[in-house]
């Protein structure tokens, strides 16, 4: 499919004036995008993303001595990916004497696949 297009010499422009006009606007707020991409960020390691699927499928509060077994990792690395998808705002947790239990705020996922979408 061959498309004809017209081209013009190269012109220069005055200094300060813009070289041409944009053709889209972010529709996303810049509040909004650092929320986006803060969980994106979160969910870029491939073991956090692992938890949070598993979190998911849960449904319910999972102890972090479930978690572990689960994974080739440390107890102390696995609650550093917790942390880190806590600070994120994607799980949440409740501690019950010396465990934390853990679960996926649905809210956070529901903005991320509302904006890919």
């Amino acid at each position: 499919m061959a498309v004809d297009l017209e081209l013009a010499p190269k012109q220069k422009r005055p200094p300060g004036e813009p070289c041409c006009q944009p053709v889209a606007y972010p529709d996303v707020e810049r509040a909004q995008a650092e929320r986006i991409a803060a969980i994106a960020k979160a969910l870029a390691d491939p073991i956090r993303l692992q938890l949070v699927d598993v979190l998911r499928q849960h449904a319910g509060k999972v102890c972090v001595c479930e978690l572990v077994p689960l994974f080739d990792l440390s107890q102390p690395t696995v609650s550093h990916h917790l942390k880190v998808l806590r600070e994120a705002g994607i799980v949440d947790s409740e501690r019950r004497g010396l465990w934390a239990y853990y679960y996926v705020l649905p809210e956070a996922l529901k903005e991320l696949s509302a904006w890919l979408s």
